[in-house]
């Protein structure tokens, strides 16, 4: 079986396993919201009305738009509830990187189990690697339904391990789905580093306000998340001194950041997720409408196609539908979308304020990176955390050493299963209120 396909199977498997029949969620509480009316769907998968946003949200980022129950796929029946937890699905307000008000679903999870540490009960928010641009990709819908295989979509539901592995250890979890994805208003903003730290930094607001969560302002807050969600939480930990001073950060781990997107760019092109590449063009146009004219001059009617396409694909999709494309098949010009960046000031500077790095994080972050990462690489990963110590951040770097094995997608996501549990412990340490230590001082030497 080739490498993608195997890959694909993997997570298939791993969804499955999770697939045990979902146990019903207590009552909805928090505000009531009767605009919700309206189903679409979504290459045959219908999105519960829940998230079409109502037409006036609120004025404060993390206030509570609406909840329901969220009927967990793996959850047993508990003496004081149902394992691992009871969750609640969530619409709550943000503002997104042009200063608009925005609404943005996600998930919350009172856990079962006690937590053990030092101080309340703390909260960690998932931001979740890349999940697609369809609004059936959405993380809390998978909560719900870890594989959609219906013959027009392939959705997986890998960031769960993560959120269950948490939940075990007494830990409270919220879940984004990030600005526009879920949401049927808009297309998902997909890798926009304000976008992307607003929306899990409102998250952890919006779960706090939550009549049935235990974490209060005085729990402790940890930020989680790989790939895409790395960078989210990366940009977050920047960003949350002087957007959410609020939020008591405990902790940030950033795995695998794409703190770069021009060097991203340049690796995910032709490669088995090169999809992305559409996923980060169709969220740059909404972000910023002035760019439009820069890709109409350069998109061909074979771009234009795939974009529309890719802006409905889950992961899955992109890997079959898109794996090893070349953006040279997408240019009226025949180059690459590298090649138009370099060819463009305005796409340079759009990029340049899309870079994570150039504010120190106002609390404890972890950067870990595989040092085979191709597709999310190695060097800018490994840059970032540089930045950061130069800046006076505490920083704790891990290099994850593994053999590159000639794929990728493989190669970028090998780390996260690896390392995920060190990365767990090492917040979960923060949580209970022991301190970080600094590996900067070995920057020199580490790969």
């Amino acid at each position: 079986m080739p490498p993608r396909p195997r890959m694909l199977a993997a997570a298939i498997a791993a969804a499955l396993a999770l697939g045990a029949q979902a146990v019903p969620a207590a009552a909805a509480d928090g505000p009531a919201d009767d605009t919700a009316t309206t189903t679409t769907t979504s290459r045959g998968i219908e999105i519960p009305a829940f998230y079409t946003p109502p037409s006036a949200l609120p004025g404060a980022d993390g206030a509570l738009i609406r909840s329901e129950p969220l009927p967990l796929a793996l959850s047993l029946p508990g003496i004081d509830g149902p394992l691992p937890g009871r969750a609640t699905r969530l619409m709550y307000k943000s503002t997104d990187a042009n200063g608009e008000a925005v609404a943005v679903t996600g998930a919350y999870i009172e856990p079962a189990a006690k937590w053990r540490g030092d101080g309340p009960r703390p909260l960690v928010a998932v931001a979740p690697g890349t999940m697609g641009q369809g609004d059936q990709c959405a993380a809390s819908m998978a909560l719900e339904h870890p594989l959609r295989l219906n013959g027009q979509t392939v959705s997986v539901g890998y960031e769960d391990l993560s959120v269950y592995r948490l939940l075990l250890r007494g830990v409270a979890v919220v879940v984004t789905d990030y600005v526009g994805l879920g949401t049927t208003d808009r297309l998902h903003t997909y890798v926009n580093r304000v976008d992307g730290a607003h929306a899990i930094l409102d998250a952890v607001r919006a779960a706090r306000s939550l009549d049935s969560s235990s974490v209060t302002s005085d729990s402790r807050v940890g930020l989680f998340g790989y790939s895409q969600g790395g960078g989210a939480t990366a940009a977050a930990a920047e960003l949350q001194p002087s957007y959410a001073p609020d939020v008591h950060l405990a902790g940030t781990y950033a795995g695998a950041p794409p703190a770069d997107l021009t060097e991203v760019t340049e690796a995910i092109d032709g490669s088995d997720l090169a999809g992305a590449l559409g996923w980060s063009l169709n969220g740059f146009l909404q972000t910023e409408p002035a760019l439009r004219p820069i890709a109409d001059r350069y998109i061909n009617e074979a771009g234009q196609e795939a974009l529309k396409d890719l802006s409905t694909m889950c992961v899955g999709d992109a890997l079959f539908g898109y794996g090893g494309d070349s953006s040279t098949d997408w240019t009226k010009t025949g180059q690459s979308i590298g090649d138009v960046i370099r060819a463009e000031p305005v796409l340079q500077r759009f990029l340049a304020e899309q870079r994570i790095g150039s504010l120190r994080p106002g609390s404890p972050v972890r950067v870990a990176t595989g040092v085979s990462d191709d597709l999310v690489p190695h060097g800018q990963a490994r840059r970032l955390a540089a930045d950061w110590c130069a800046k006076g951040g505490k920083v704790t770097y891990v290099p994850v050493v593994l053999p590159g094995v000639g794929s990728g997608l493989l190669n970028h996501f090998a780390p996260l299963l690896t390392d995920q549990g060190n990365a767990i412990s090492w917040l979960t340490d923060r949580l209970s209120g022991e301190p970080a230590g600094s590996n900067c001082w070995s920057m020199p030497v580490q790969p």
